[in-house]
């Protein structure tokens, strides 16, 4: 049988090579001992109190690669030679692999890969919450909750999105973020913190005038309302007895339950943007790292324990832009809340968490070229005696790293102007995009790659009544444009490719990718020994309800609530 333990280390190996090897504070399972020459052993817990779950949407073993490339290897690296705490948790506990295809299918979506995750069963694409027998399934949140423990959702998407979503919430189609919020409160989650308020606020509660909307968030924001119908959610949250916050000082003045945060009309800002703004004092929206603290401070005060699932959701938004600099800091954002984790958790046995993707996205990673190659040069050492050193190709200088995280604003809001400007016709777009570019990023380009950018071509794949695919044109991203289905997504795959000789990152589509995903689990090892191998995402969810000990039950059940 030893050959087939290799498995799980040569996984460890492949997936994070570069993490840095150190010792981290969270309570293992006790060493064995020996006393005259007899091993010893604590006894294993069969259960824990506390399950933390982080998912980062879209991030597979390249993701990560960059993430931890960028800690060690970048010159001017913001972790300084710390180790990432992704890196801390592959030391500490195990690392594997998971499959995420939807059933009968090469690829998934949110949606239903969360629906896995959360409930252990497989599930259609893009539903929420339901099996395939198209009924409702039990959740680890729900079965949580009838244990007697607390639970939490927290995304620095919106609270309505198809990650958080499918751990409360049992829909046919992830678009009805309307009736989400509704699964949402009517399952009483502890704690919510998100953005998302616009599914909150009834219609007929919105004011025309913005100053008078923007009160309605107490002065954080504009609120709008996307609500299908004239429920006000926000004011039956506050007669279920929910402490609602808009902006980060109140968050952090309610560290009892439940908690409601909505922090953005829409979803919250990207991370770039997050960066830009941590030391702003008129800042109002919480970081992913303040939610995820006061996630666990406000769960905590539950002697029975909790279960929260905690995402870093713009990392696939990054990465369906193809913006390796955005994902870079993505990637950190997302890492910044799983050091939140460690501190908390540091000295604890009566917590498991677990670390893994929905899926990746993007197909990314970084390439050799034979573009730029280098000049030979003197090398030492007796090999190099009578010739110089010449590799044939270019194989990226690390440096590249510090530039993407130099960038200052997101593909999408370049593209954003640049469609703003195409609009209302006042300047070039040509002249507006190179500008831009050469600006906030540190990779310039020309105007034949501007235009080459923004260049469209006949939509041959049209389809009538489909909000993304019905239109007349497309980017021109050559014959694979069908890979690249949201419009903007198009330009901004053009905008990678253009750049991609300077940042040899690469980008194989604007959509998700079958590749397996890592998955990281710390805590009593005997609990946690499960993740250690390859698995699919079924399985992930099927060893949670395992961890806390409880049983998934069926829609039928008198004790299965909507």
């Amino acid at each position: 049988m030893a050959p087939l333990r290799l498995l799980p280390l040569g996984l460890s190996i492949l997936l994070l090579a570069a993490c840095a090897r150190t010792s981290t504070g969270v309570a293992d399972a006790p060493a064995p001992s020996t006393a005259a020459g007899v091993a010893q052993q604590a006894p294993q817990p069969t259960e824990v109190r506390n399950l933390i779950f982080l998912i980062g949407d879209g991030m597979g073993p390249s993701q990560v690669g960059l993430l931890e490339d960028y800690a060690e290897l970048a010159p001017n690296s913001v972790y300084a030679g710390r180790p990432t705490a992704m890196s801390r948790v592959a030391q500490a506990g195990t690392v594997g692999l998971s499959r995420t295809n939807a059933p009968g299918m090469l690829t998934v979506d949110s949606a239903c890969s969360a629906t896995h995750l959360a409930a252990g069963v497989h599930a259609p694409s893009e539903v929420i919450g339901i099996g395939m027998d198209g009924n409702p399934v039990d959740t680890i949140l729900t079965a949580a909750a009838r244990s007697g423990r607390s639970t939490g959702l927290v995304t620095d998407t919106r609270i309505t999105h198809a990650t958080p979503a499918a751990f409360a919430a049992h829909v046919a189609h992830r678009s009805q973020e309307s009736e989400i919020a509704e699964h949402l409160l009517a399952h009483r989650v502890d704690v919510m913190l998100a953005g998302g308020a616009q599914y909150f606020f009834a219609p007929s509660s919105i004011p025309d005038d913005e100053e008078e909307a923007r009160a309605l968030s107490d002065g954080a924001f504009v609120v709008t309302s996307r609500r299908e119908n004239d429920r006000c959610l926000i004011r039956e949250a506050r007669e279920a007895g929910y402490n609602i916050v808009f902006d980060r000082h109140a968050m952090a003045a309610h560290t009892e339950g439940p908690l409601l945060g909505l922090f953005a009309d829409r979803s919250m800002v990207d991370a770039i943007t997050d960066r830009r703004d941590r030391d702003d004092p008129e800042r109002t929206y919480p970081s992913l790292r303040e939610m995820t603290i006061t996630s666990l401070e406000v769960l905590d005060r539950n002697p029975e324990g909790f279960f929260v699932m905690i995402e870093g959701g713009q990392i696939d938004w990054a990465a369906h832009d193809n913006d390796a600099g955005r994902l870079l800091h993505e990637m950190i954002r997302f890492d910044e809340a799983i050091d939140a984790v460690l501190e908390w958790a540091e000295g604890r046995d009566d917590t498991v968490i677990v670390i893994t993707a929905d899926h990746e996205t993007g197909g990314f990673g970084f390439s050799y070229s034979g573009i730029d190659v280098p000049e030979p040069q003197d090398h030492p050492g007796i090999a190099f005696a009578e010739r110089s050193y010449h590799p044939d190709f270019n194989f990226g200088p690390v440096d590249i790293l510090d530039g993407l995280h130099e960038q200052s604003i997101t593909y999408r809001e370049i593209l954003t102007r640049v469609q703003a400007v195409q609009a209302s016709g006042d300047a070039d777009p040509v002249d507006v995009l190179l500008e831009l570019v050469n600006t906030h990023t540190r990779f310039p380009i020309t105007r034949e790659d501007a235009e080459r950018v923004l260049r469209t071509t006949e939509n041959v794949r049209r389809v009538e009544g489909n909000s993304y695919l019905q239109l007349e044109e497309m980017p021109d991203v050559c014959e694979t444009h069908g890979f690249w289905p949201y419009y903007m997504d198009g330009h901004m795959g053009l905008l990678a490719r253009v750049q991609a000789h300077q940042t040899h990152a690469v980008w194989n589509t604007g959509t998700h990718t079958s590749a397996p995903v890592p998955v990281l689990a710390m805590g009593p090892r005997n609990l946690i020994e499960a993740f250690d191998g390859f698995m699919h995402h079924v399985d992930i969810g099927k060893r949670l309800f395992e961890i806390l000990g409880l049983e998934p039950v069926s829609p039928y059940d008198p004790g299965f609530d909507l």
